[in-house]
């Protein structure tokens, strides 16, 4: 006989997506697509920007933008710390304006458009292209998550916690993929042609959304806190401000005579609005009388934790950048006589996710029953000790690289110590701040938590423009140095951050 506590995985008769609601295969296809064209032109991204003209020694195609490794560098960095950034407003604009399935749909066809700009051979359109896949990207990421719980209507439906993992997996079948596709016809025949198809790829997803978007639940269509009247003047009057005042900035820029640096004055206005915005937007949120001690308490916990990560992803994301420079240039990745494009090691990461997640899960697990598990305190001081070994390990074939080229095996090695470090911190993190936020903002605090990753990359971005080189040895040597020390602190300072989280563990 079932027991009364027993529930059952869907209402029979009723189409299910691997037991799933119907409408969960919207959102994992959405997603898959989404990443796959995300991390298909971010492959590309760097080694477009530094290619020059075609070398007919290597076979390499060029039609590049040939600018300097600190440029592309920097670029990069600034583009995917505005990713992130653009999540904030993504959820303001699902939360107040239009709801978060409507503003997926915009999303979506921004991302396509700046994907189609990427594909057309101009300087001018390649930056647009880049703007309008950040938006796009920012808006999509605030509130496709949100619309994956609004499936699971019954706050106790066993189902929630396995939907969120077969959407986690579409995001890595979607990065794990694209390097493949677009990474090696962007890399090995045309540049263009490779954005192109990251078009394509997006133009598909945003088609079966709109198809497939009956399955959602009906509080995806709701606006949960509408703007009212006023609140939308004022919104468009900042708005105008704001753009006038950057306006006037550059006007002021390019009559002054210093025009030549575009490209600095474009991109370092950014990098301090990246470390600012996040900075400005904790402080709001702690200043705010209506938090009692005990939320405030944990807000100084998360403060913690918030930098830990904010180190973590300034290196992770150098996957895309420094190793990818490194890779084209000092690596021999002759395999059995095939030549392996380079672009092909951003798979590595999603593809050791897919492996090692349920290993790392089934460990968390085991270690639990034995009343063993680390912290999260402790997982987060593993995550930036092993993400700065990383970095020691890279000072080893950067010194082997001065007398030619080393094995790709380096770089396979560093990218899996980086999915080991996302492993220990990432998901942790997120849980983390769910339990940590204040309940009125309950919403909003992961939106923060992303902010991390904007702070990191801003910094790299920062230095960069400064005239740093992040693919010399020194600086690599002084941010593995960073995060080794950052997690060392943490750790030593956990009874302390741990009386801050109250009773959060």
């Amino acid at each position: 006989m079932a027991s009364s506590l027993t529930k059952p995985s869907a209402p029979l008769g009723e189409k299910t997506f691997f037991g799933h609601p119907r409408g969960l295969a919207t959102l994992f296809m959405t997603e898959m697509w989404e990443r796959f064209s995300y991390y298909g032109m971010r492959a590309l991204l760097v080694l477009y920007l530094v290619s020059g003209g075609a070398d007919a020694a290597t076979g390499s195609q060029g039609g590049g933008l040939a600018y300097t490794a600190a440029a592309a560098t920097a670029i990069y960095s600034v583009y995917v710390s505005l990713v992130y950034l653009f999540t904030l407003p993504g959820g303001w604009f699902g939360d107040r304006v239009w709801g978060a399935r409507k503003t997926v749909a915009i999303a979506s066809v921004v991302i396509v458009a700046g994907h189609v700009s990427l594909a057309l051979p101009t300087q001018a359109m390649f930056f647009v292209g880049l703007a309008l896949v950040a938006v796009g990207s920012g808006l999509l990421k605030a509130n496709i998550s949100t619309m994956v719980g609004q499936l699971y209507t019954d706050p106790t439906d066993s189902r929630r916690d396995g939907g969120f993992t077969i959407f986690y997996m579409g995001i890595n079948l979607g990065a794990f993929a694209a390097p493949f596709a677009i990474g090696i016809l962007g890399e090995k025949v045309n540049w263009h042609l490779g954005f192109g198809l990251a078009a394509v790829g997006m133009a598909l997803g945003a088609m079966q959304f709109m198809i497939g978007s009956k399955h959602l639940a009906p509080a995806s269509s709701a606006v949960p806190n509408p703007l009212t009247s006023p609140e939308k003047r004022a919104v468009i009057t900042k708005t105008l401000a704001t753009v006038a005042v950057v306006a006037a900035f550059y006007l002021v820029v390019a009559f002054t005579g210093v025009w030549d640096l575009t490209l600095n004055w474009a991109l370092l206005p950014i990098t301090i609005i990246g470390l600012l915005i996040p900075i400005a937007v904790i402080a709001r949120i702690k200043s705010d009388k209506d938090l009692t001690g005990e939320e405030q308490t944990k807000m100084n916990a998360f403060v913690w934790f918030f930098v830990a990560a904010a180190v973590f992803w300034m290196i992770f994301d150098q996957g895309g950048s420094t190793l990818s420079l490194f890779g084209d240039t000092s690596t021999e990745r002759s395999i059995f006589g095939w030549e392996m494009p380079n672009t092909l090691f951003q798979s590595l990461n999603p593809m050791f996710v897919m492996i090692f997640a349920p290993i790392f899960a089934a460990i968390w697990m085991a270690l639990a029953r034995r009343n063993r598990e680390p912290n999260t305190i402790v997982k987060f001081s593993m995550g930036l000790v092993i993400i700065g070994a990383s970095f020691f390990v890279f000072l080893i074939p950067m010194g082997m690289a001065g007398d030619g080229k080393v094995t790709m095996w380096w770089l396979v090695l560093i990218f899996l110590m980086h999915t080991f470090g996302e492993l220990c911190l990432s998901p942790v993190g997120l849980s983390l701040t769910t339990k940590l936020a204040p309940a009125k903002y309950a919403s909003q605090m992961m939106g923060v938590f992303f902010l991390a990753v904007t702070a990191g990359d801003s910094v790299t971005g920062m230095l960069s423009i400064a005239g740093v080189d992040l693919n010399g040895q020194g600086i690599v040597a002084l941010e593995a140095a960073a995060a080794v020390l950052a997690g060392f602190a943490i750790f030593m300072a956990r009874k302390k951050v741990k009386s801050l989280m109250g009773d959060v563990r």
